[in-house]
């Protein structure tokens, strides 16, 4: 698997979208926060994951600072995605949220994601 982040993984669909933030279920780790549902059999698509960032535009006025938080998550994402890839039984939909008021550095946003994906990993092995 490549560490690529193609158009087909990205999630676009406002449906999908408005059902997570309705149904969807969540684990945090400061600053991020991830909301996910399990896509069902007639939304799912030819990848595992579909992924959404948000941050929010209350806390960073300018579009510039928003689009560079956005760009470091997608890429922390990018970089950890094969292990969620290969413990993942079912597809899923994911938003990533950024909660923090501050610019996070890289290395920061990074360990945040592996620790957020190891604890989302744990919740739906739960299940």
């Amino acid at each position: 698997m490549s560490n690529s982040f193609p158009k087909e993984e990205k999630l676009k669909s406002r449906k999908l979208i408005e059902k997570l933030f309705s149904d969807g279920k969540s684990v945090s780790k400061f600053p991020l926060k991830l909301v996910f549902i399990p896509l069902t059999e007639h939304q799912s698509t030819s990848v595992n994951v579909l992924a959404g960032f948000s941050v929010p535009k209350r806390k960073f006025k300018k579009a510039v600072d928003r689009n560079h938080i956005k760009r470091l998550i997608r890429e922390s994402y990018r970089l950890q995605k094969t292990t969620l890839f290969n413990n993942l039984p079912t597809s899923y939909a994911f938003m990533f949220l950024y909660l923090g008021k501050e610019q996070p550095s890289f290395i920061q946003l990074n360990k945040s994601m592996e620790q957020l994906l190891n604890r989302f990993l744990k919740q739906i092995n739960k299940q």
